[in-house]
């Protein structure tokens, strides 16, 4: 039961044709072929707008006196029957966009359900089938079931009998004014969708409401509905898919192993028909097109979550990636800042598309651990709309695009192209294996095979591979099982997905996530690897690094924040909590990734020696802070992954200036296009120095460090 309008509302008897389905043009255009073939004329549209929820004999009625009593209404009527079929067997059923949650809502409020259509039963069993809607309905009433069709109130009444139900507490959801007066006439609590030709105002105003389109009717029926709030880690995704069609561009760690399943969740009653992910990387792409799904596992909780409906796509095909910007409504754009430069045009004219094609608004997910990400992201997508539309087109695009600022707070690691290939070779055994075990094929009947198996076979050649495919799971990403995605407001949609928590000011929660885990997790990435660890995970089981974790959060970092921001004290003691205990967990948390790019992590405005500023304004003292910093240099020099391109640039600068760690901190050379906020060599003269001491020392401990780990 739901209390909507006022009223107690215990069952929904839904008119299929125009309200359900947008099958009435498509019922107009079979319709007059049909005449046309069999009449030599087409029917007009005062006969196909006026027979609109009417039954088949009142619309014959209607026809023969528009056309003479000789018109073969009848032979056009099953000539349109076929021609329609046709169409639905070829292209499916058109179904109205917002259909699907509204009926997983209702249904999962505990609502009886019925549809009531003038439609023949033949017809309107094919439909809720090919739709695959027919689940929702517990009764179906068609028009050659009844003796009175529309506008008689008799379909819906029996429709409200057969569900044990008062008319007076069922929603009567309709689209044609034929329908409406069936409603009203029947004492239910008639809601409008309008379709073609809207009712009468007379009639209209019978209704308990009225709406313009589905999805208008799903909003205010969403307020009714209960709030399914975050969802638990191992709850199961929502079996049923919607109309919606979303994006990740850039399938990595937090495309792949986080956005999916936020896109995955939505809104707790149903889930998008596709994902359409974009990554450059072949294996990983024709890996999940062959399996047609993949894992994320959490090792933390012995879990695995499977994520299907991925269709994946190649970066680099512009095609490609300019349709997922036209199709998606809502993407996930999980890109580093020198890869969105490069994506830009492809973005902006995959924005163009959609505004001359749809015209609808998107909005896109900004995953660029930055502060001011989604007006950098804005910035650039802008420059290239500039060259390829006017001024006003261009605003007109960014106004329907909705930039959503956002901050992870999961850490998810991607498998290595080794561990794949290894995980691919045991997969590949066992998928062979479960086909060596084909049974025979069973010897020729004697006797005349039954419909059912004749069908059957039609299937049987595929069902064997396909249930040895659904039992391999094939894992992708490791993650951490933290839920939330913080989102800053702005987007209705954001609203409706349930592992999204939008915030007033998503800049707050962006300084306390990077200060509280992404510097820390950097000098604890660094600090592990000097030691000799290739895990985090592994590192927090040494004292020295545990300890180190502890003091950077509990003593500097954390403080500092609380002392700045005194109303957030609450949202910083959870990320700091949170923090430590994913750190000590984070067996596949490879060192490498987390520590790459030191140069960005050692910026005067980034992560580690913005948060040493903070500390000092409030007279909290940070060797925690400065020793991590002084890491992120050693283990630069130390690096040797050559695509570790900011690591490689810190060796030149340290070795081209003397072996001077001074330089590296104070350089303010080209960066991205600007110049490198590095520190003032006379305002921070006691900072470089006490990181320059810090540095010394672990030059000087290096090898004992690494000795003692061992």
């Amino acid at each position: 039961m739901i209390f909507f309008q006022g009223k107690r509302i215990f069952s929904a008897i839904f008119d299929m044709d125009g309200t359900m389905f947008d099958t009435e043009r498509l019922r107009f255009k079979t319709l007059k072929q049909a005449s046309l073939e069999i009449a030599g004329k087409a029917l007009s549209e005062q006969t196909l707008i006026g027979s609109l929820g009417l039954s088949a004999k009142k619309a014959e009625a209607l026809a023969k006196a528009h056309n003479g009593d000789d018109f073969p209404y009848a032979r056009i009527r099953q000539r349109a029957d076929e021609l329609e079929l046709e169409y639905v067997r070829n292209h499916g059923v058109p179904i109205k966009a917002g259909l699907l949650e509204v009926l997983e809502r209702l249904r999962k409020s505990g609502l009886t359900m019925a549809v009531a259509t003038s439609s023949r039963r033949a017809i309107a069993e094919e439909y809720l089938i090919n739709a695959n809607v027919l689940k929702y309905f517990d009764i179906t009433v068609c028009g050659d079931e009844v003796s009175q069709g529309k506008p008689h109130p008799e379909i819906f009444l029996r429709a409200a009998t057969a569900l044990n139900c008062e008319p007076s507490q069922c929603f009567m959801v309709e689209d044609s004014e034929n329908g409406m007066l069936s409603a009203i006439r029947a004492e239910g609590q008639a809601i409008l969708i309008e379709d073609i030709k809207p009712p009468a105002a007379e009639v209209k105003a019978g209704a308990l409401k009225a709406y313009r389109s589905m999805n208008e009717f799903l909003a205010d029926l969403s307020e009714c509905v209960p709030d399914l709030g975050m969802p638990q880690l191992e709850e199961p995704f929502p079996a049923s898919l919607n109309q919606f069609r979303v994006g990740i561009h850039g399938f990595g760690a937090i495309g792949g192993g986080y956005l999916t399943q936020v896109f995955s969740h939505w809104d707790g009653y149903t889930r998008p028909c596709e994902i359409i992910a974009a990554t450059r990387s072949r294996m990983l792409r024709e890996t999940v097109s062959a399996f047609g799904r993949y894992s994320v596992r959490y090792g933390a909780t012995s879990f695995d979550q499977t994520i299907e409906n991925v269709r994946m796509i190649d970066m680099d095909d512009a095609e490609a990636v300019i349709d997922m910007y036209n199709a998606a409504e809502i993407i996930g754009l999980s890109l580093p800042e020198q890869a969105i430069r490069k994506q830009a045009k492809v973005i902006a004219q995959g924005l163009l598309r959609r505004f001359e094609r749809r015209g609808r608004d998107l909005t896109i997910l900004i995953v660029l651990n930055k502060i001011g990400g989604a007006a950098f992201v804005r910035l650039h997508v802008q420059a290239e709309l500039e060259l390829l539309c006017t001024p006003d087109i261009t605003q007109q695009i960014l106004q329907k695009t909705h930039f959503a600022e956002t901050v992870v707070s999961r850490i998810v690691s991607k498998l290595s192209n080794e561990a794949l290939v290894r995980q691919l070779r045991i997969k590949s055994q066992m998928f062979q294996n479960s086909l060596d075990d084909e049974p025979a094929p069973a010897s020729k009947p004697s006797a005349p095979v039954p419909e059912y198996e004749r069908l059957i076979c039609r299937f049987r050649p595929f069902a064997q591979s396909s249930n040895a495919m659904s039992q391999l799971h094939l894992i992708l990403f490791n993650s951490e099982p933290d839920m939330p995605l913080y989102v800053e407001r702005g987007s209705d949609l954001l609203e409706r997905l349930r592992q999204v928590k939008t915030v007033a000011d998503i800049a707050q929660i962006q300084v306390i996530k990077n200060r509280l885990w992404n510097g820390p997790h950097a000098i604890i990435a660094w600090y592990a690897s000097l030691l000799g660890y290739d895990w985090v995970g592994q590192a927090m089981g040494d004292d020295r690094v545990s300890e180190l974790a502890e003091r950077l959060i509990s003593q500097e970092v954390a403080p500092a924040l609380v002392a700045e921001n005194a109303d957030m004290a609450e949202a910083v003691r959870d990320f700091a909590s949170t923090f430590l205990e994913r750190c000590k967990t984070s067996f596949k948390d490879p060192c490498a990734r987390v520590g790459r790019d030191p140069l960005r992590k050692l910026q005067r405005n980034e992560r580690i020696l913005s948060s040493i500023d903070l500390a000092h304004k409030h007279g909290i003292e940070t060797p925690g802070l400065a020793f991590g910093a002084a890491l992120g240099i050693h283990y630069a020099l130390r690096c040797k992954d050559s695509k570790d391109l900011e690591a490689q640039t810190i060796k030149r600068l340290y070795q081209e200036n003397g072996e001077s760690v001074e330089a590296v901190l104070t350089h303010k050379g080209d960066y991205n296009g600007k110049p490198y906020p590095g520190l003032d060599p006379v305002g921070d003269a006691t900072l470089i120095e006490a990181i320059a001491g810090n540095f010394r020392q672990l030059q000087q401990e290096q090898d004992s460090l690494m000795y003692a780990a061992k």
